[in-house]
């Protein structure tokens, strides 16, 4: 085998190498995206509200509020309660303050019977 073709050789397995990492790397990055889009407002918001649609028998209306409820309560969650020390006076206050803002929008939403389930079933 002559230099040049040894060369010619190094670098193919470098190549192909190199690609194979690549691959391994996007992978991963994917697996990665995939994880954080299940814990997105948005996805926790419409589980819950698959869930409460079922238990309550919401109509199309009321599942639009209570989705749109949900998703404000897990973005301010995730903003002023999650990851934070929960005894805390602040973070109680925050998160009294967002299961308030919930429960209105809630009450506004549902009948009065599907809002007393609805507490019931939160409350356990």
């Amino acid at each position: 085998m002559t230099l040049k073709t040894a060369n010619t050789m190094k670098n193919l397995v470098k190549i192909a190498l190199f690609s194979f990492v690549m691959i391994l790397g996007m992978g991963s990055m994917t697996a990665q995206t995939l994880q954080q889009d299940q814990n997105s407002p948005e996805v926790v918001a419409k589980q819950k509200t698959a869930k409460l649609s079922e238990m309550l028998n919401l109509t199309g209306d009321q599942q639009r509020a209570v989705f749109r409820a949900l998703v404000v309560k897990e973005n301010n969650y995730n903003k002023y309660v999650n990851g934070k020390d929960a005894k805390s006076a602040e973070v109680m206050a925050a998160k009294k303050k967002q299961d308030e803002i919930l429960e209105t929008s809630m009450k506004k939403a549902l009948t009065n019977d599907q809002f007393q389930k609805w507490k019931s079933l939160s409350n356990q």
